[in-house]
């Protein structure tokens, strides 16, 4: 049986306008939710602080980035031109408003674990997947390339992405809200949102 993985019921209930108070988000101005995980992943951070003068042009961007790097990225913030730099919003970690934060956001950049991946389909967000590389069986990388070969996301598939290729993906994502809508869609058919209820009635079943 595959029942898909489960995730935490909540994430699908998430409100965008409780983000957007909480971290101080334009309403109006695409999101881009940046997350390497509760730790930061430094090959996230620092590609991401690579293309912040450009990306800040075109949207917003919210980034977890771990507790060693929340310091640093906070200084970078403080150090943007003053039209731009209020669009970014770095902080250390997203606990339980992680709901409320995929709701509001328009593309997520993120590794591609499982669990993550999981999420990603069921609350349906467009993405742009950078693996980690080397992970156990490459299974980041397969699973990156399981959605994109659906239409749910990009990837950055090498083992050294550089900030011009992750700018390319987002400028086309941004520039592009019918291929947006169309990710979404494509990710949302992969999604099993009730993959905890039908693990637990296979469990249920086998234990008869």
């Amino acid at each position: 049986m595959v029942t898909g993985n489960p995730i935490r019921p909540q994430l699908l209930h998430g409100t965008p306008a409780r983000a957007h108070e909480r971290y101080g988000l334009a309403p109006d101005l695409p999101l881009v939710y940046v997350t390497g995980g509760a730790q930061g992943s430094r090959q996230i951070n620092t590609l991401i602080e690579q293309v912040l003068p450009t990306l800040l042009t075109q949207a917003q961007v919210l980034h977890q980035c771990g507790r060693d790097w929340i310091g640093h990225l906070t200084e970078v913030a403080a150090n943007l031109p003053a039209e731009i730099g209020e669009r970014y919003h770095p902080t250390a970690y997203v606990g339980e408003e992680l709901p409320d934060v995929y709701a509001a956001a328009d593309i997520v950049v993120s590794r591609s674990g499982a669990g993550t991946v999981a999420e990603l389909v069921a609350v349906g967000k467009p993405s742009v997947l950078i693996p980690l590389v080397p992970a156990a069986g490459d299974e980041q990388r397969n699973n990156a390339r399981y959605l994109v070969q659906a239409g749910a996301a990009r990837a950055l598939l090498e083992a050294g992405p550089t900030p011009q290729q992750l700018l390319a993906e987002l400028d086309e994502l941004l520039l592009a809200p019918g291929l947006q809508a169309r990710m979404t869609d494509a990710a949302k058919a992969l999604g099993r949102p009730d993959a905890a209820d039908a693990l637990a009635k296979v469990i249920l079943e086998q234990a008869k």
